[in-house]
């Protein structure tokens, strides 16, 4: 009974962080306890336990709560140790740079695909710079899709069933809400070397993304272009096609050196 109590606090308080990660400008108490469906009493006594070890912060007295830099950092460290940035950023940089887009990489962590590292290549005009540190929402992103265009179709099923495709007012007006369209997208993909998406993540929107594979076939992790409609058009995204597959080879060759990514590859090779 003790441990699993326990257990219940540990995931109640998780819950927590996550909650505050997406709200930079804090949460109220009554907000938290709501969001996260728990009494106000647990929740309060949750934030103050998570206040005393440094991980959130009040930003005033009986005052909205907020995460500290506490936890950003252990991540970064994380990452840093594990060499993600001084592999990957020099080749995120040169593809912002190129396409004059957003470039972001997202790991395989498990079940889920998170984006740890970016570069922003618009100079002016419209920017998309969403959260990092997100689940990839698989079913209708261009980097859920070159992750699952590299998997068995029992195994891409499973994957976004147990996501699921969310909402369909949450995403673009042409995200897939059926299996049949979804592997008819990935099938594409396959055809094309890398995937694409108009208006399925989000409105007005476009993507690219390709498969960062070791020993050629199991992904660790994937690399993505997104920018505004109007200038990442089809065709663009098709001249950008060979810059994209290339820094995905050259990440590829390059991540034999991470513990991370050889720790990722051991784990993806299983689920073939």
């Amino acid at each position: 009974m003790q441990n699993e109590a326990a257990s219940g606090t540990v995931n109640r308080a998780l819950r927590i962080l996550e909650t505050l990660a997406g709200e930079p400008e804090g949460m109220p108490l009554a907000s938290v306890a709501s969001e996260l469906d728990l009494p106000r009493s647990a929740t309060h006594r949750l934030l103050n336990e998570l206040v005393r070890c440094g991980y959130v912060r009040q930003l005033r007295a009986q005052g909205d709560y907020a995460l500290t830099t506490k936890l950003p950092a252990i991540g970064l460290s994380f990452l840093g140790g594990a060499g993600i940035v001084d592999i990957a950023q020099p080749i995120i940089d040169r593809l912002a740079e190129t396409s004059g887009e957003l470039v972001r990489l997202a790991l395989v962590d498990g079940d889920r695909l998170t984006f740890v590292a970016k570069a922003q290549g618009a100079r002016s005009g419209l920017r998309y710079d969403p959260d990092m540190g997100i689940d990839v929402q698989l079913s209708c992103s261009a980097g859920g899709h070159a992750w699952l265009m590299t998997l068995s179709e029992e195994r891409a099923t499973e994957l976004v069933a147990r996501q699921g495709f969310g909402s369909p007012k949450a995403f673009g007006p042409k995200a897939p809400t059926t299996f049949k369209a979804l592997m008819k997208l990935l099938e594409e993909d396959r055809r094309r070397g890398f995937s694409t998406i108009v208006e399925m993540y989000s409105p007005g929107m476009s993507a690219m993304a390709a498969p960062v594979l070791r020993r050629g076939h199991d992904a660790v992790g994937v690399i993505t272009i997104a920018g505004p409609l109007q200038r990442l058009t089809p065709d663009r995204m098709l001249q950008l096609g060979p810059a994209l597959t290339s820094a995905a080879a050259e990440l590829a060759m390059a991540s034999s050196t991470s513990p991370l990514f050889t720790q990722r590859a051991r784990m993806a090779a299983p689920s073939r």
